[in-house]
């Protein structure tokens, strides 16, 4: 296969993935009241790229993906500050998206293939809760009258994503394990 080719089909599946994606974000099996809600797999495509076509792949999914996500889904966050607004948008998309694509890193060093993807998966979720904790608690922080739930704001945004995130994270790592198990050609290119 020339490299052309090569190329026009990986842009080719890294665009499928993010249409699955985007799909699977649609289906959601709870949703937050303030935002944020556990679906069924939406991570897992994007995971899949990373571990068949590397981390330079995986990153320009997860990112256009980032892109595409606050064009379906963006409702402006009640932030008090420009800053925090700007931020929230980079942590809760930009940046929770594109780490996606670092599964592979994560997985690597794994000599048992299936416990690496388990582990890169679970990992890479985890990040993305880090994204959303963390915008989160600069969410609330940001504004300018009492939010009312009568605790710290880092541990607020703690419990409230983890909430959905976890179980999301657990549920996409379970996922990628039985997918490797039925079907480890995925995983390879």
């Amino acid at each position: 296969m020339t490299t052309s080719v090569s190329k026009t089909r990986t842009l080719v599946e890294c665009a499928l993935m993010i249409a699955v994606g985007t799909v699977l974000a649609q289906i959601p099996l709870f949703r937050m009241p303030n935002g944020g809600a556990m679906t069924l797999l939406s991570m897992l495509p994007f995971i899949l790229v990373s571990y068949r076509h590397g981390l330079a792949w995986g990153l320009l999914t997860g990112f256009a993906n980032s892109l595409l996500q606050m064009l379906t889904g963006f409702y402006p966050p009640p932030a008090g500050t420009v800053i925090a607004f700007i931020g929230v948008i980079m942590l809760d998309y930009v940046l929770a998206f594109t780490v996606l694509g670092t599964a592979c890193v994560f997985a690597k060093p794994f000599k048992n293939r299936l416990v690496g993807v388990v582990v890169g998966a679970f990992v890479v979720c985890f990040l993305r809760y880090l994204c959303s904790w963390i915008s989160g608690a600069w969410l609330w922080a940001s504004q300018p009258l009492d939010w009312g739930v009568g605790m710290n704001v880092w541990l607020y945004s703690l419990i409230y994503n983890g909430i959905y995130m976890l179980p999301e994270a657990v549920l996409t790592s379970v996922g990628a394990g039985l997918l490797y198990k039925v079907a480890p050609k995925l995983f390879k290119v």
